[in-house]
């Protein structure tokens, strides 16, 4: 039985040449492949960096915009003065010197983290909250749909959305208090947001940062006389053993191009 050996010297230079270049060949196929992978790659992270710059351009411009409506303030601090004010082009004005009216034993912390409701008046308008909130208040169940009709609740569509929304007093995130009637009030959506939001995240974003924080808050509905609708809203807060977290502001209950009716929350649209 006859065995043939190949060896390298066996194969011709054309067959070495040949298998050079399906090498090379192959080779230069995989750098073509990882390298469209790549400009792949970096055109959807151009996209997504593209994508954030633009939120956070759009973030520092509605902190601007907030700033240049906080431009005006007022020293009246009781309901009847705030009541007196009205709307001038500044959504919010800052009331005493952004100072919030709480007395020393306010802001004991004796009783840990409470929170507690006003009574309906006699017109079942809403009347006021208070807390001291900590992060154990805070919920974690899903907010279910809001069905409580505050008085003045006459809502339809205008140009950017609904005209109101259900505005709570003290926000759900701080103690789940979601369809209760003692926290719910008229409000419009740029009074619920971003005004009132603006500071409720703040206070959030304290809290969350640490379980032993606390802050006193207080959130007053200003209505004139005996109209339904109210003609806004004042916020207080305080953090406990700091100025972290510190304000006192009234914000009016307005929507840009839009008349409202006091006296019944029924509108006009003014200006679409």
């Amino acid at each position: 039985m006859l065995f043939t050996m190949f060896t390298a010297g066996s194969l011709n230079s054309n067959e070495i040449q040949a298998d050079a270049t399906q090498t090379k060949v192959s080779a230069s196929f995989n750098f073509k492949k990882e390298a469209k992978k790549l400009r792949g790659s970096n055109k959807q992270l151009k996209k997504d960096i593209k994508a954030l710059e633009d939120k956070i351009a759009k973030k520092e411009q509605q902190i601007t915009d907030h700033k240049s409506k906080m431009d005006g303030s007022t020293n009246s601090s009781s309901k009847s003065e705030l009541a007196k004010l009205n709307y001038s082009g500044k959504q919010e004005v800052i009331v005493d010197n952004n100072k919030p009216g709480f007395s020393d034993s306010d802001m004991s912390t004796a009783n840990g983290p409470w929170q507690k409701y006003g009574n309906l008046d006699s017109m079942n308008r809403v009347t006021g909250a208070n807390a001291m909130l900590n992060q154990s208040l805070m919920p974690t169940a899903k907010r279910e749909r809001l069905f409580v009709n505050p008085t003045g609740w006459h809502n339809k569509k205008v140009k950017g959305g609904w005209l109101y929304n259900r505005s709570h007093l003290i926000g759900y995130q701080f103690t789940g208090q979601n369809n209760n009637p003692k926290n719910l009030m008229t409000g419009t959506a740029s009074l619920n947001s971003p005004e009132m939001l603006h500071h409720e995240m703040d206070v959030a974003y304290y809290l969350k940062g640490n379980r032993n924080r606390y802050v006193r808050y207080r959130v007053t509905p200003i209505f004139r006389g005996n109209e339904l609708l109210a003609r806004g809203v004042q916020m207080e807060a305080q953090s406990v053993g700091n100025d972290a977290i510190h304000f006192n502001v009234y914000i009016f209950n307005v929507q840009s191009g839009v008349t409202l009716n006091y006296n019944d929350g029924t509108s006009q649209v003014s200006n679409q």
